[in-house]
């Protein structure tokens, strides 16, 4: 007899059911929207929620429903009727918004019902391709980033000289090696030792020449090829830090070849934002606090202490700092934030590099129980059209984000106090490691994709998906009848289970992905058909029909897992080791090898069994 116990049929029925139900958000798709977001942590001013209503109403743009606000509150999404409707709201509410502390930009909102949302239901993320957008490629310069870093390793030798008090060696250099000349030979392994001992990534070469003892300092390929590797994965993290700016949902942010950078916000069509957004550069600073200074009288009256400089934090309150900085940006090499031990409240840990270490180390055994700033500052590129033609200008934008005591001397290693909250910890920690550009990078390609060719994409494959399915549904039903019926089942079942996976792992579906599912559809009928053809074949040698179907599913099973497991080993090295579509379309191939796996083998078999696996005399197969 043909039985499965009873968990399995539980266990398919259950797979049946989530599939289906993490599946259904798509049928409600997303809604056009406009998403404002606060810059500052602080929630939007329910006064300007008002104003923003009342300016749509007065421009006759009609919202979907209520605006919607986040938990936070520092972000509001308006829902709309159409694109059409959507830009035409974007421009009423970027008149309404303060451009300093607000921002706007069109995006996408899961139309699912609330409890579908509260399951964690939410629709398959569409790509570039299927709902418009833009493209950037960006070159990196990571020329410039090496001779930096050779320019970095000169200072830094000059400075070690200095500090252990090295006197008679000078240092003199050209693009590949630092070279310094001394007439002591005792000085020799002084110089070495302090050179190799503080500065890492130096191949030291001892030579004589003319009465003279050199050393040639030559940075190491390997240090170099990491530098430019961490630069390049800074940039990216700087993107997609700044993208974050314009509410995209699901950017695209990744590596391609060397040296470039792809860069995909889907639903952004304001491309001259975007390349704003992008094209800022920022840098960090930590400055002494001018002690014993009145900062709102120098705000008031303008009138600033020598040696100091009038700064203000996010929120507006002045404060003086020194004119000399301790370490820079280019110091640091790493933070992250935490919490503290004693108290529980957020830090943010700071790593500098060998010189910026003993620069703060000096700083902070003089100033133990003063205040030190950490300065952010962001060069903001803007757009003007002057005479027809777009000026590109710079405004710098200099804030301070936290002013903590010192409570202890430090050096390489220390921690930063005195964080409002965990976001605000999570941000700076941010800012440091992202907030600038470790390399200069220029947009050498970009592109616009309209929302009406999105749309137009996703009809042409959403048809080509079901004139696909029809067809094999049509010749399955045709060729095997009842049994055709049960694997066109299992067919509908496999889309649905794509479809959830796609939705549930957040994956994002792009027109390479559709023809993925596509040819998903054609192979998933494969196994069944060796299946059944095998039934076949068992009946024809006069076997019993019972013993014929579970000849039918044990004989092929070897058959069928070895084609699958092929196709899906090539699925995971596209996967692995491709970029883009071809992920798109290995993404969409791999999980519709394992769910045509689970429908055609199990799933035909459960329903077979129901069907045929109780009655004991049956005179034909419909097959």
């Amino acid at each position: 007899m043909n039985q499965y116990p009873a968990w399995k049929y539980m266990l398919i029925l259950g797979v049946v059911l989530i599939g289906g139900l993490y599946a259904l958000p798509n049928y409600y798709g997303n809604d056009k929207a406009i998403q404002v977001s606060q810059t500052q942590e602080e929630a939007i001013d329910p006064g300007l929620i008002d104003a923003i209503r009342d300016q749509l109403k007065e421009a006759d743009i009609e919202i979907k429903e209520q605006i919607d606000q986040n938990e936070v509150g520092n972000q509001i999404l308006l829902r709309l009727i159409d694109p059409t409707t959507q830009a035409q709201a974007l421009e009423v509410v970027e008149t309404t918004l303060d451009d300093d502390r607000y921002t706007a930009a069109m995006n996408l909102a899961p139309a699912q019902p609330a409890w579908l949302s509260g399951l964690g239901g939410k629709p398959m993320v569409q790509g570039l391709d299927l709902q418009g957008g833009v493209h950037f490629l960006m070159e990196v310069d990571l020329n410039k980033v090496i001779s930096g870093a050779r320019e970095g390793y000169r200072n830094d030798v000059r400075t070690t000289l200095r500090e252990n008090s090295i006197r008679g060696a000078s240092v003199s250099s050209d693009e590949n090696e630092i070279r310094i000349d001394f007439t002591s030979e005792a000085d020799r392994e002084v110089i070495s030792n302090a050179v190799t001992d503080t500065i890492t990534g130096l191949t030291v070469i001892e030579r004589e020449s003319g009465g003279k003892f050199i050393l040639d300092l030559r940075v190491n390929s390997t240090k170099l090829d990491e530098i430019a590797s961490l630069a390049l994965q800074q940039n990216i993290a700087s993107f997609r830090n700044r993208v974050n700016e314009l509410g995209v949902a699901e950017p695209v942010i990744q590596q391609q070849g060397s040296n470039r950078i792809v860069v995909q916000l889907p639903g952004i069509q304001d491309t001259t934002k975007a390349k704003r957004v992008l094209g800022r550069t920022a840098s960090l600073e930590y400055r002494a606090v001018c002690e014993g200074e009145n900062a709102e009288e120098a705000q008031n009256t303008g009138r600033v202490p020598t040696g100091c400089r009038l700064y203000t934090f996010e929120d507006g309150r002045p404060i003086l700092l020194s004119k000399s900085v301790i370490v820079s940006g280019s110091h640091l090499i790493d933070a992250n934030s935490s919490f503290d031990s004693q108290g529980g409240a957020p830090v943010v840990n700071v790593t500098l590099n060998a010189i910026g270490g003993q620069r703060m180390s000096r700083f902070t055994i003089d100033n133990v129980g003063k205040r030190m700033a950490v300065v952010y500052k962001e060069d903001k590129q803007i757009s003007m059209m002057i005479d027809g033609e777009e000026m590109v200008s710079y405004r710098t934008h200099t804030k301070v984000i936290s002013a903590p005591n010192i409570q202890e001397s430090f050096g390489a290693r220390f921690r930063t106090t005195g964080l409002g909250s965990v976001t605000e910890a999570n941000e700076l920690a941010l800012s440091i490691r992202s907030g600038s550009l470790a390399a200069p990078a220029r947009i050498i390609e970009e592109r616009l994709v309209g929302p009406s060719l999105g749309q137009e994409n996703i009809e042409k494959g959403f048809k080509a998906v079901m004139v696909g399915f029809i067809m094999v549904l049509i010749f399955m039903l045709a060729r095997y009848k009842l049994f055709g019926m049960i694997a066109n089942m299992a067919l509908f079942f496999n889309l649905i289970m794509i479809v959830a996976l796609l939705s549930m792992l957040g994956a994002t579906l792009t027109l390479p992905g559709i023809a993925g599912i596509v040819l998903t559809v054609g192979m998933a009928v494969d196994a069944n058909v060796l299946i059944f053809e095998r039934i076949r074949e068992e009946v024809r040698n006069g076997n019993t029909p019972q013993a014929s179907i579970r000849a039918g599913y044990q004989k092929a099973l070897s058959t069928i897992a070895d084609a699958n497991v092929t196709t899906l080993i090539a699925a995971v090295v596209l996967l692995s080791l491709g970029t883009g579509p071809i992920k798109g379309f290995a993404v969409t191939l791999a999980l519709g090898i394992l769910t045509s796996m689970f429908t055609a083998i199990m799933g035909t078999r459960a329903v077979v069994n129901l069907i045929y696996g109780r009655r004991k005399h049956i005179e034909k197969l419909a097959i």
